[in-house]
């Protein structure tokens, strides 16, 4: 079962977005400000937890759950593009981060997010240029790795590896032994795709996709390709920690460093979820970056 996860030191909704966002700080008061983007799109910061508040150790740490995705859903049924996430970050940044400089950490979606608010940032469409980022397996950056993602990630599902897990769980009576168990295994074996080893898929905080938000924004962004854009922003210090073996072809990420002049660490244990399956690494590396350019 999924470890419990503390209370925030201090949560809300937000004043000045369109419509008001949840948001959570945890972590060291007065510790350099991180902001730590979930992925998606479409879901809720919580299932980073409690695994991401290992930053919270010496740094504070902001959360919200994006438009449309966790206590930030919504009835609206106008679609939320790609402009709109960014726009919220926008207002998010000013409203509860601009008083010191900000270091982004954004996974998987949420790194994706975080490119795209940059590429705003040097376009001059938005104030508060981040002052580092910590992209944390980037969803892909164009149409073709997108294509190759879904590919992989759908072939992993159906192999051999899931179908004996999903085989098990259905001979081991858990579902009548307690339910609530089963449910969260079900969950697990959902994304199991996503980990280097699917037996790793364990002790997960559950999610759920608001559907229709996941395919609006991918939508929005048509036949996209950020890296040409990527070559002209200004210097930011950026790291990027990618999955030797996540679904999401690491081609997108070396793009990315080099586009940046950005440092890109390849964990070769890790899938897409390294904040669980090598945890100690990932989170040392990220230390040693904020340390080395703070």
């Amino acid at each position: 079962m999924p470890m419990p996860i503390p209370a925030p030191r201090a949560n809300g909704m937000t004043t000045t977005t369109p419509m008001p966002l949840y948001w959570a700080r945890h972590g060291r008061e007065g510790g350099p400000p991180l902001l730590v983007l979930h992925g998606g799109p479409g879901a809720s910061h919580e299932y980073l937890l409690p695994q991401m508040l290992r930053l919270g150790a010496t740094n504070d740490l902001l959360f919200y759950d994006q438009r449309g995705g966790g206590r930030s859903r919504t009835d609206d049924p106008t679609p939320v593009t790609w402009q709109v996430q960014v726009g919220d970050l926008a207002a998010v940044i000013e409203e509860l981060s601009r008083d010191r400089p900000l270091t982004i950490v954004g996974y998987s979606w949420g790194a994706l997010l975080a490119l795209l608010y940059t590429l705003e940032v040097a376009a001059g469409r938005v104030p508060v240029p981040p002052a580092r980022l910590v992209l944390i397996d980037p969803a892909p950056v164009n149409r073709t790795w997108r294509a190759a993602f879904e590919e992989e990630f759908q072939r992993r599902q159906a192999g051999d590896a899931v179908r004996a897990l999903r085989e098990e769980l259905a001979a081991s009576g858990l579902r009548e032994a307690d339910a609530v168990a089963y449910r969260q295994r079900q969950f697990e074996l959902s994304v199991a795709g996503y980990f280097a080893d699917p037996r790793r898929a364990r002790d997960l905080t559950p999610f759920r996709i608001t559907g229709r938000v996941q395919q609006s924004v991918w939508e929005s962004l048509g036949d996209f390709d950020l890296v040409p854009g990527l070559h002209r922003v200004p210097p930011v210090p950026t790291l990027l920690v990618h999955g030797w073996h996540d679904p999401i072809p690491v081609e997108s990420s070396f793009a990315v460093a080099r586009a940046l002049h950005a440092r890109c660490v390849v964990l070769e244990a890790s899938g897409h979820v390294p904040y669980v399956e090598q945890p100690d690494t990932l989170f040392a590396t990220i230390e040693q970056f904020l340390n080395e350019t703070s």
